[in-house]
């Protein structure tokens, strides 16, 4: 046993005897062969072994390349809190895989350059903005549950995909303060899910430390992304024309911050950003704010399809305590189930589930010598199934998020990162999906299309291979 705490279930969960949901299932050996290597453009959940959902830290050398995973609360903690300034860098693959659709980006950015832009980006995401936007989220997914209530019970619809346009909808009318069309929010999730598929996120130049190979890409597959990133920042420029040539000028919103230098409701106004800087900050927010909370809504069906049980007691609580009407703001706290099927789900199903950075000097971490340049991954998917800190870590049990339960290490669960690049819209995203959960679960269950095969794909995000399939049953409440 280890030093940390094991968080345990609440009595009565300690028996169920469910089948595990979907999972990535650990090769027999660690980096056995060349096809294991060849996976991870794919799947970069495909190569830790079973020892990895158990070790604390282990490295591993890829050519030229070293690299330490930090798979314990206080290895984190060290990378993302305590020795930030040496690790705020993200890896050569992450900056090169995200660089042709995001530019300079918040996301990608480090240092001064990280910092300024953050701030430009924090008031976006002010609590005091919240009840404005848990308005919109409301009735943005009763848009979507009236449109599903028109459908044929007979066709599926594919709960990976509405998820995103959902989401899309949301960002845009939220923190964009724009009337964002359902057709520009489909050419959004098209083309992400399109630069996904092209990009090459593990390059054997990044991945090898071979900066010499870099030749060896794909020029097709380069194409590719650049084209749908092209259609992306197509949708982002008609959004921000459409700001410029709006009359309300004194509404606070993203735009207003990044292009007028609006400091929210605190500070003193600052110079605009150049046209540039202010709309790779925005296709920041607009793919982070839409596609991570559309992947974790969808996994939220799959499971509740999958846990029978779980669903019941989620209809239960939205019956009792909504009686059929839509969810507000105030309400979010009165739903601690569907809070807790949300958090459940993004254990399991972490939307970005590996965090990687490069280290700027040379340190020691657990006994491990670390050189300049080596690669730190933090793994949400390892340490959210970790069996050390879980029980019953692979089960859909979303009891252990409970309020009285106790609350995971901040450095074990961290869908939504940890430390100085913590997600600024943590709060945002976690409203969100209650309040869409709760909209839609309370008119609709949904059942997997039985021929359909759930499968997991890991690429810049953590996705249903394939998309989800799913019927829609209405119900009463």
């Amino acid at each position: 046993m280890t030093e940390f705490a094991r968080l345990t279930l609440p009595e009565g969960c300690r028996d169920l005897a469910e089948p595990d949901p979907v999972k990535v299932i650990p090769p027999t050996a660690w980096l056995d062969s060349t096809r294991t290597l060849s996976e991870l453009k794919t799947n970069l959940l495909s190569i830790w072994p079973e020892r990895a959902y158990r070790g604390l830290t282990f490295a591993f050398q890829l050519l030229n390349q070293h690299y330490l995973v930090c798979n314990s609360p206080d290895t984190v903690k060290r990378v993302f809190l305590e020795e930030h300034d040496n690790y705020d860098r993200k890896s050569p693959q992450m900056r090169h895989a995200l660089e042709p659709l995001l530019g300079d980006g918040l996301f990608v950015s480090d240092g001064a350059l990280w910092k300024e832009r953050r701030d430009y980006c924090a008031p976006a995401f002010e609590a005091e903005r919240l009840p404005d936007f848990a308005g919109v989220m409301v009735e943005s997914a009763q848009e979507m549950a009236d449109r599903w209530a028109r459908l044929p019970h007979d066709q599926p619809v594919d709960m990976l995909n509405e998820m995103a346009r959902l989401t899309s909808l949301i960002i845009g009318r939220t923190i964009f303060g724009d009337d964002t069309s359902d057709a520009e929010a489909a050419q959004v999730v098209d083309g992400f899910s399109t630069y996904q598929k092209a990009i090459e996120q593990m390059n054997w130049a990044d991945t090898f430390g071979l900066p010499y190979l870099r030749w060896l890409s794909n020029p097709l597959s380069r194409f590719r992304a650049q084209r749908s990133a092209a259609r992306i920042h197509e949708v982002i420029d008609r959004i921000i024309e459409r700001h410029k040539a709006r009359k309300d000028s004194d509404r606070v919103t993203l735009l207003s911050m990044l292009l007028e230098g609006h400091p929210g409701s605190r500070g003193q106004k600052r110079c605009p950003l150049h046209a540039l800087g202010a709309r790779n900050e925005a296709i920041v927010m607009f793919m982070a704010g839409h596609e991570t909370t559309a992947n974790s809504l969808a996994w939220a069906w799959y499971l509740l399809d999958h846990s029978p049980r779980a669903a019941d007691r989620l209809h239960e609580e939205l019956d009792r305590v909504l009686g059929g009407r839509a969810p507000t703001l105030a309400d979010v706290p009165k739903l601690p189930y569907t809070r807790a099927v949300f958090e459940e789900t993004m254990r399991l199903y972490p939307p970005v589930p590996v965090l990687s950075r490069q280290a700027r000097a040379g340190d020691e971490i657990r006994g491990k010598a670390l050189r300049k340049n080596s690669i730190i991954l933090v793994i949400p998917w390892l340490l959210h199934r970790h069996e050390l800190f879980w029980e019953k870590p692979n089960q859909f049990i979303p009891e252990r998020f409970l309020p009285g339960q106790p609350r995971p290490d901040k450095f074990v669960y961290l869908p939504f990162s940890v430390g100085h690049r913590v997600c600024l819209g943590m709060r945002f995203g976690l409203t969100e999906g209650i309040l869409c959960l709760a909209t839609l679960a309370q008119r609709f269950r949904a059942r997997m299309a039985p021929e359909h095969s759930v499968d997991i794909e890991c690429r810049l995000t953590l996705r249903p291979r394939g998309g989800l399939p799913m019927y829609l049953e209405p119900r009463s409440s």
